[in-house]
């Protein structure tokens, strides 16, 4: 089979051949659950439907193309990066063999022998899984305190769920070192994988990898552990479903990490499975012993007290002193002294002129005390004046902030100056109540000041922490994180901190920290999405998807990467690099005469600058690329604030011939408008526009006005058969998303296209 015609199959009809195979897997469990098959031949049979899959997907992995030779710039660094997951793909294509093996066996060899097999198939595969996970990329360190908090949760869980396999587990004749083993092994893996499948980082294919690889070794586990007798009861049967999703999770894990060129950003974790799973489990497992009859014996009694020292480790990590991994420090933590300033106004029972503390010492006093009284929460509030007035008008805005807070606080709170930047407040009401209060002063803070003659507005931002959390030092670090965090989020916001709202902000800075300087050190990358005529099935282009592959953070997407590198006013730099290679790419496969067209994402800052065009028309020169095989994309949503500039320059590109795209058009009746006076070329809609059929009115609209504007329709996102045929049906020309082809390298797109004839769009 040709190597494109592999690439289509397998970014087609990924889910197919896993469906199948679940689906026979599942007839097989219930013909054993009936009694018509041997437990351990189903156990078998399923064993090698899953592990042939499995081993196919992982051996084309494996046998991946080459990383871009050593000439190139970056070439080294890429063919090592490329090595690992191909070695890793080699590794874990053995490890789910030897795991299908083992199961295969079974049935074959003497019942003596069973257990010894099982052992065998057990460690070798545990070797292989082993240096298969280990030769995957690395992701970004987690800060020590998040990975021992991290750790104490799963041990919590492991232990519950320890008990509940010691106590549930139809073991009956098992030696008991040999159940207990087995009911430790079952937890322990269980509790794993459900802390991996549950994380933050439960989308990344080297997660994926690892929860795979934890049922894999599950299902051998059990299988090791059966009854030495002539039957099994139906025992076997519960490692086959463990079995099977493993080997399958452990082959789409590394397929994602090979083949989705990049791991996706953290997200926030789904705490209540790992709460309620152990917990419910535990429960069943006393219901069961209950009603069997059974007293608990010396063991069970040991293992439901192994979750107490865990417990009192975890609860002593939350109180004991925080440090910040990145030393983030809190607003105005340079005073250490306390001043007073004089405050005109009164509310909620305040005496007019009454001092207001100021500085970090006050602020901590009035923790101390309020902790221990009867605890609370912390507000720190952000003012941003979006003018910028004068030391003494900043100076009168803060003090009319602080008026406006003490009136709608209560009497007893504590509202402290923090010296110009803010000011904080500390109350005794709870998490609901505190709330409250921070919406109370946005609503407050948000109203004109009128000073010195001028009227100023402000914007505010509210972290907030509760006093129990730790000593009042990590209390205020911890609300100026979150405080920290409503800033980047747009201001004029609450957050609450949490740990996981740490580690984002430390991500943050390691971004900060490690993206300048990228570009130098040959750590970008570019994957391409081809881009596919729905009328043929032909490619007419391909879409450049920058990737920053850090050695430090893992593989950073532009959603992410982007942000930062505007907050760091280095997103023209990264631009220059992306247009540069994109360019060259394009111009490679432009020779024998194939005419195809690179689209390039850029930012409105860098379309915006006075060169942009004169320096784009350098780079098609020095390439010798056609402006017509050169589309520049700009998103839709943030065209609006510099519409003018950005009319000119997209018009600029259009006279040399380039042309241009207007990306995450929203078809709403403001981009309907907006549209009009937009020179573009192409129109990308996502599946929620050509969906809509609720809103065909508004889906009309905007196919006339793209063939009055001369424009034609690109459809993104096309994630499934039907939305590539309700694109179809709306009028697109072209499509884009992971039913047609997914993002890949350069060298594996190059094969995908080498299917196809020359064609020029």
């Amino acid at each position: 089979m040709p190597v494109a015609s592999v690439f289509r199959a397998i970014v087609r009809r990924s889910a197919l051949p896993e469906t199948c195979v679940l689906a026979v897997v599942s007839v097989l469990v219930v013909v054993g659950a009936a009694g018509s098959m041997p437990e351990l031949a189903v156990v078998a049979l399923a064993g090698a439907a899953g592990s042939t899959l499995a081993g196919v997907r992982l051996s084309r992995l494996a046998a991946g193309p080459d990383a871009p030779t050593l000439g190139t710039p970056g070439g080294r660094l890429a063919r090592r990066r490329a090595a690992r997951p191909r070695r890793a793909a080699a590794l874990l294509h053995a490890a789910v063999v030897s795991a299908g093996l083992t199961a295969a066996v079974l049935p074959l060899v003497a019942v003596g022998g069973r257990s010894t097999a099982a052992v065998a198939g057990l460690a070798g595969t545990a070797a292989l899984l082993g240096g298969g996970l280990f030769s995957l990329p690395r992701r970004a360190a987690t800060p020590a305190r998040l990975w021992w908090r991290r750790l104490l949760d799963g041990a919590v869980a492991g232990a519950c769920l320890v008990l509940t396999a010691w106590l549930l587990l139809p073991y009956a004749g098992v030696p008991t070192p040999v159940r207990l083993v087995a009911a430790m092994a079952t937890g322990l893996l269980t509790g794993t994988v459900l802390a991996l499948l549950t994380g933050p980082d439960r989308a990344s294919g080297i997660t994926r990898c690892r929860a795979g690889a934890g049922l894999t070794l599950l299902a051998l586990t059990l299988l090791a552990a059966l009854p030495t007798g002539t039957g099994t009861g139906r025992t076997a049967l519960l490692a086959v479903a463990p079995l099977v999703t493993g080997v399958l999770l452990t082959a789409a894990g590394v397929r994602r990490v090979v083949e989705a060129a990049g791991e996706p950003p953290p997200t926030a974790p789904v705490v209540w499975p790992r709460v309620v799973v152990p917990a419910v489990g535990v429960v069943l497992a006393i219901v069961h012993q209950l009603q069997s009859g059974q007293l608990p014996d010396h063991t069970t009694v040991v293992l439901a007290l192994a979750a107490v020292p865990a417990l009192v480790a975890r609860e002593l990590l939350t109180v004991a002193p925080q440090t910040a991994p990145a030393q983030i420090t809190p607003a105005q933590t340079a005073e250490t002294g306390t001043e007073v300033r004089s405050r005109a106004g009164a509310g909620s029972g305040a005496v007019v002129g009454e001092p207001v503390p100021v500085g970090r010492a006050a602020l901590l006093r009035a923790l101390t005390a309020r902790s221990e009284a009867a605890g609370g929460t912390l507000l720190v509030v952000d003012l941003h004046l979006t003018e910028v007035p004068g030391v003494s008008a900043r100076d009168d805005v803060a003090a009319e902030a602080v008026r406006r807070a003490r009136a709608v606080t209560a009497a007893d709170d504590e509202v402290i100056d923090l010296a110009g930047s803010g000011f904080a407040v500390v109350t005794g009401a709870g998490a609901l109540l505190a709330y409250a209060l921070g919406a109370r002063l946005l609503e407050a803070l948000d109203r004109p000041y009128e000073v010195s003659g001028a009227v100023l507005r402000s914007r505010a931002s509210v972290g907030l922490a509760e006093l129990a959390h730790g000593r009042p030092e990590d209390v205020l670090r911890q609300a100026d994180l979150a405080r920290r965090r409503a800033v980047q989020l747009g201001r004029d916001r609450i957050e609450w901190y949490d740990a996981y709202l740490e580690e984002q902000l430390v991500r943050r800075l390691d971004l900060e920290r490690e993206l300048p300087g990228a570009v130098a050190r040959g750590e970008l990358d570019l994957v391409y999405q081809p881009v596919i005529g729905l009328a043929d099935r032909l490619p007419v282009g391909t879409e450049a998807l920058l990737r920053w592959r850090s050695p430090v953070l893992g593989t950073v997407f532009p959603a992410e990467l982007l942000p930062v590198a505007e907050d760091l006013d280095i997103v023209g730099e990264l631009g220059v690099w992306v247009l540069d290679r994109a360019c060259r790419q394009v111009a490679e496969w432009s020779v024998g005469g194939r005419r195809l067209w690179m689209a390039v994402n850029v930012t409105t800052r860098e379309l915006i600058s006075p060169d942009f065009v004169p320096r784009t028309a350098a780079v098609l020169a020095a390439h010798g690329v056609t402006p017509d095989q050169l589309v520049i994309e700009v998103a839709e949503p943030r065209v609006c604030t510099e519409l003018p500039t950005v009319v000119a320059r997209l018009a600029g590109l259009r006279s040399m011939g380039i042309r241009t795209a207007l990306d995450d058009f929203r078809a709403e009746q403001a981009s309907l408008a907006q549209l009009r006076r937009l020179p573009i070329d192409l129109l990308k809609v996502g599946p929620e526009v050509t969906e809509a059929s609720r809103d065909r009115p508004l889906l009309d609209v905007v196919v006339t006005i793209a063939d009055r504007l001369g424009a034609e329709l690109v459809a993104e996102g096309l994630e499934s058969a039907h939305q590539v045929e309700a694109a179809c049906r709306a009028g697109c020309r072209y499509g884009q998303g992971y039913e047609l082809a997914r993002p890949a390298t350069a060298e594996r797109v190059e094969a995908y296209f080498e299917e196809f004839p020359s064609t020029s769009r």
